[in-house]
């Protein structure tokens, strides 16, 4: 008899019946699971009993943001990726949602079609075989999505992943601010290429901390290159 695998656990926290019903129910028919938590309670003990694949927060959970809840999660040890629901795309706004500790954003209002396609993005099983990326002395396990440099293990968010895989997949090459929202976003992103520039900032702080020689580097007017010294 032929197996099937059972379809992703995604945990919406949300305090909005209509647009959990609307996010719940645009989830079932891509095909994934939705469960609904509404508090920060809730949620935890959600994603110890459901082991989620992935969590979506809307703006506020009681009186917490959704940035602050994220934050808490990730000090209490939280690894999966997570989306949270936003209402402007400025650049502070950008820094703010990876200081937190979050994944990634959508803005509001709500609209089906980048949310699924944001979804599917995050749930790409990763590679099924053990290949590594090295470059200098840094490794990038396709398996784990886990960095190591000089002997430190490195955890990254889903979209530090993917810009480091991205880098590391075309070492010495030039890549344009539009090669890699079109490769590492993978959607049709909405906000202004300057987010790269966040991103690329806090990966830095994790591979590159306390004068560590520098692999990332900025070619002005163009983008950013991988390559030694």
């Amino acid at each position: 008899m032929e197996s099937f695998a059972p379809p992703s656990r995604l945990l919406l926290v949300c305090t909005d019946n209509n647009l959990s019903q609307r996010l719940g129910q645009d989830l079932q028919a891509a095909g994934y699971d939705p469960v609904i938590a509404t508090s920060e309670k809730d949620c935890h003990l959600a994603c110890e009993e459901w082991q989620p694949a992935l969590i979506v927060m809307d703006r506020y959970i009681g009186r917490l943001s959704n940035l602050e809840l994220c934050q808490r999660l990730r000090e209490a040890g939280m690894s999966l990726p997570i989306v949270v629901l936003m209402e402007s795309d400025r650049l502070e706004d950008r820094i703010a949602v990876l200081e937190s500790g979050a994944d990634d954003y959508l803005l509001l209002p709500y609209t089906p079609k980048p949310f699924l396609q944001m979804i599917q993005l995050y749930l790409k099983p990763p590679v099924a075989h053990g290949e590594v990326l090295r470059f200098d002395n840094l490794s990038l396990d396709l398996l784990t999505r886990r960095a190591e440099r000089n002997g430190r293990t490195i955890d990254l968010t889903m979209k530090e992943y993917e810009l480091l895989k991205f880098l590391m997949e075309h070492p010495r090459d030039v890549l344009s601010r539009e090669q890699i929202l079109e490769n590492v976003w993978g959607y049709d992103f909405l906000g202004e290429s300057n987010v790269i520039e966040v991103y690329v900032r806090y990966l830095r702080l994790k591979i590159e901390p306390e004068g560590e020689k520098r692999l990332i580097h900025t070619v002005r007017g163009v983008g950013y290159v991988l390559r030694e010294g």
